[in-house]
């Protein structure tokens, strides 16, 4: 739970918050701009999927939290996220995994995402403009029972390789306590995917998503809120002739500052698949999927050598799944800003 805040009485302790919001705009960036990106992380990697083919889809629900809205300092910066994932559906759960139907899917996976970041110091539409680029090298062990009746049989496998590649381009505004943000982002699908295999890296097919997000922060109570909204288009899986229905999601996160470096919270994230798949075997039906989840956070933000580092780590436990696996994760980010900080005299 949110931790009360002790009460800012002094002028100088809301300019410690101030700062606290200045050195989030640079490095806590890594939470959404590396997150956009974590979006896909991979074909059957079972976490964060929903209907969609086999269970598993391009959003990954959760990636955006706390301070999505805020813009990062100008320059290059490198945000880093190790991402975990545990799950599994029920013995009557059946989702199309390794071309194949497949009943009670156990499913984990590791990756740790790599997104260098680019602001430049300009502006377009009065806004903030930041390009991003998000790869990563993964791992995924999936096991299930596939086919039916006396023709099952139980199967598991696994990979380690690389995943897809994730571009987003951003904007973000601000005025006072208010922050926008909107953005594009995509899947360019080059990373390990084997159509006949449970587990994988890559997605398989191309995707893109297009959405916003907003974020309050006071930096003289310390409190903070964010939502992020969007919506998936999924291209068409030539492998499988399958193309996954159109997806909705919507990431939050609220959080308050206990100190000038620390501060505690709660996530939470909801996924609907709006449009029902194409492609997929008949006693699987439309294959409509949702999840829901809500979890913890904590983040801490220090100096070395007079470098600005944001970390922050959050975890997720899934209710009211369907047509996915249901279980938990784990983000633990890192933002290393790359360019000197900006000098004020």
């Amino acid at each position: 739970m949110i931790q009360p805040m002790h009460t800012i009485k002094t002028l100088r302790e809301r300019s410690v918050l101030s700062s606290v919001c200045r050195r989030i705009e640079t490095s806590r960036r890594a939470l959404s701009l590396l997150i956009p990106l974590v979006v896909t992380i991979g074909g059957s990697i079972a976490p964060p999927a929903n209907a969609d083919e086999g269970g598993v889809s391009f959003w990954l629900p959760g990636q955006y939290a706390s301070f999505a809205a805020i813009a990062p300092a100008v320059g290059w910066s490198l945000p880093m996220q190790s991402y975990y994932y545990s799950g599994s559906a029920g013995a009557k759960t059946t989702l199309n995994r390794g071309d194949t139907l497949s009943l009670g899917v156990d499913t984990e996976f590791f990756g740790q995402f790599f997104v260098p970041t680019w602001a430049p110091d300009t502006t377009f539409l009065g806004a903030r403009p930041v390009l991003s680029l998000a790869a990563f090298p993964g791992w995924n062990q999936t096991s299930a029972e596939v086919g039916f009746g006396p023709l099952s049989a139980s199967r598991s496998e696994s990979v380690t390789g690389f995943g897809d590649l994730y571009p987003t381009a951003q904007l973000f505004w601000n005025q006072g306590v208010h922050n926008w943000m909107a953005y594009v982002t995509g899947d360019i699908p080059v990373g390990s995917y084997d159509p006949d295999s449970l587990a994988n890296l890559g997605l398989g097919h191309a995707a893109i998503d297009v959405g916003g997000a907003y974020t309050y922060l006071n930096a003289t109570t310390g409190w903070e809120f964010s939502a992020t909204a969007g919506v998936t288009y999924n291209f068409e899986n030539t492998d499988t002739n399958y193309t996954s229905g159109v997806d909705s999601h919507l990431d939050l996160g609220i959080s308050r500052f206990l100190s000038e470096q620390l501060f505690v919270g709660l996530v939470g994230y909801a996924y609907v698949q709006l449009t029902p798949d194409q492609g997929q075997p008949a006693a699987l039906g439309d294959f409509e999927g949702r999840t829901f989840a809500i979890g913890p956070q904590i983040g801490y933000n220090f100096d070395v050598g007079g470098v600005p580092i944001y970390t922050n780590l959050r975890g997720y436990f899934e209710f009211d799944v369907k047509n996915r696996t249901k279980g938990g994760s784990a983000f633990l980010t890192v933002s290393i800003p790359l360019s000197a900080p900006a000098r004020t005299n």
